[in-house]
């Protein structure tokens, strides 16, 4: 564990750090598996002790996530706006995808924002706005105040828990990580708990 954390350290007081969080927070917008709360929170710990600083990881994670979503989009937009032109009309999936506009039309910045928070679920979200062609303006400002407010909260998470843990990094580095991990867990259990409710309304209809 200890040369863990030496080379957690080495690379979070490398000037390249920042580039790092960017990289890791962009990929994992259109490719979940790729940890990016993980790589920001695990900076933001680390950010308590001085070095790399707070603002940067912040700036970072929100600017990487910013262009993973954009990506996302441009994806849906390029191959999911056309399949979905393809769709049958009276389809099953013609009339999802015709819902999935109308919901986003109406309340797309909440749900973009929410959706942010959840790993698998931002990429769904954000393919799909790009599938339906939801403005692209709207996008980029409801995608900057998400990836924001993303980004804070990835950054202080570990900043206190680095704070908290001054005299032990590694439990630190712990904590943050699994805070992060919980909070995921919370909204994965609700989105499983709500489309459970929603299989049960319909089959009973």
């Amino acid at each position: 564990m200890e040369d863990l954390l030496d080379l957690l350290r080495q690379t979070a007081t490398s000037p390249w750090v920042y580039l790092v969080i960017i990289a890791v927070t962009a990929v994992d917008a259109f490719f979940p598996a790729v940890p990016g709360e993980t790589v920001a929170i695990t900076a933001g710990v680390f950010a308590a002790g001085g070095e790399p600083h707070l603002v940067g990881v912040i700036v970072a994670a929100a600017f990487g996530a910013l262009l993973g979503d954009h990506v996302s989009y441009a994806i849906g937009r390029g191959g999911g706006a056309q399949r979905l032109a393809r769709l049958p009309a009276g389809s099953r999936r013609r009339a999802g995808s015709e819902w999935a506009h109308r919901a986003l039309d109406r309340r797309g910045g909440i749900i973009l924002t929410t959706a942010r928070y959840v790993p698998g679920g931002r990429t769904a979200v954000t393919l799909t706005m790009g599938a339906v062609r939801y403005p692209a303006r709207s996008f980029l400002m409801y995608d900057a105040l998400a990836c924001g407010s993303w980004g804070i909260y990835c950054g202080l998470l570990g900043y206190f828990g680095g704070l908290a843990f001054a005299h032990n990094p590694t439990q630190g580095l712990l904590a943050g990580v699994g805070i992060s991990v919980a909070v995921t867990g919370l909204f994965e259990a609700a989105r499983w708990a709500r489309r459970r409710a929603r299989a049960r309304a319909t089959a009973r209809r």
